[in-house]
């Protein structure tokens, strides 16, 4: 046997050994992950009811949904809640970011703080809030009428029903957006902050012109899986607004309306087909982000 026949047969064994480690991994994708999206674009070609009887649709569900106004609306609200939660969340969580990495007192124990949301159920927290907001009862009427102001139904009221969910999203996801970018801004070296010191820059200038530059990856990353996180607002709608609230049509996004097509109306085509959109809406917001970061991110 050669010694190339040998380097051969080693390499063989390798890939063996290597793809039988990763089958485990391959196999659980391809069931709970390539299957069900598989399934999703099938099932949207169908028109699927009670007990998954399907009956050939085509594009029906499709010429449906483009005339149905209340999935229109519920892309409304969803991109409302995008333009609203998005950059508060980004921005706080640099800001905090930035603050907590600082020699402040009690550095540690803000960082904890901020963090608890990130780790804490969605339904305890929506359930918390909700008595906050409660129009009879809640905290936050109290502080309104101990200032002398109007109390509201806040979760009824139609004005300011989205404002709430997304001032619950915002409070949400802070935390873990914040970790992230302060994983990132710990790793700029000193020695930028120092020059900068010597040159004069305080400390905003310093925040501006060395921080966001170079953090700017690690705020791509954070607005990316926000963007993706935001369009898919569902938990703290279901768990905060009744069903069948007069703010519910002022608060659905689309997959609370996805929801309610699939598991209360039993028209699981239809609701295949409004996932599909939802797919390529933040297919191409994120090969839009990726397009536009090559102008202000910086790699090096």
């Amino acid at each position: 046997m050669t010694v190339r026949t040998r380097i051969t047969r080693q390499k063989r064994i390798d890939w063996c050994w290597g793809y039988g480690m990763i089958l485990p991994l391959l196999a659980g994708l391809g069931v709970f992950y390539f299957y069900p999206v598989f399934k999703v674009f099938r099932d949207s070609l169908y028109n699927v009811g009670a007990f998954n009887r399907s009956t050939w649709a085509g594009l029906g569900n499709y010429v449906k949904m483009f005339n149905d106004q209340v999935m229109w609306r519920s892309l409304g609200n969803t991109m409302m809640y995008a333009v609203i939660i998005i950059p508060l969340t980004v921005i706080l969580a640099l800001v905090l970011a930035a603050l907590l990495n600082t020699k402040i007192k009690g550095r540690d124990v803000f960082r904890v703080i901020y963090f608890i949301p990130t780790v804490t159920m969605a339904a305890a927290i929506a359930m918390v809030w909700r008595w906050i907001f409660n129009g009879d009862f809640g905290i936050l009427n109290h502080l309104v009428k101990l200032f002398g102001g109007q109390p509201q139904y806040w979760l009824s009221d139609e004005s300011t029903a989205l404002l709430c969910i997304s001032i619950v999203s915002v409070w949400m996801g802070v935390g873990y957006n914040m970790i992230i970018l302060l994983a990132g801004i710990q790793g700029i070296s000193s020695a930028y902050y120092e020059a900068a010191e010597l040159e004069g820059a305080g400390k905003i200038r310093q925040f501006f012109s060395i921080t966001i530059p170079l953090v700017s990856p690690t705020i791509f990353f954070v607005m990316i899986t926000t963007v993706i996180s935001t369009l898919q607002i569902f938990d703290v709608i279901y768990m905060m607004i009744p069903t069948k609230s007069l703010a519910m049509s002022y608060v659905q996004s689309v997959v609370m309306y996805f929801y309610r097509n699939a598991f209360e109306l039993s028209a699981k085509g239809y609701a295949s087909a409004i996932a599909v959109l939802l797919f390529v809406i933040i297919m191409l917001l994120t090969l839009f982000q990726m397009r536009l970061q090559k102008r202000w991110v910086h790699y090096d």
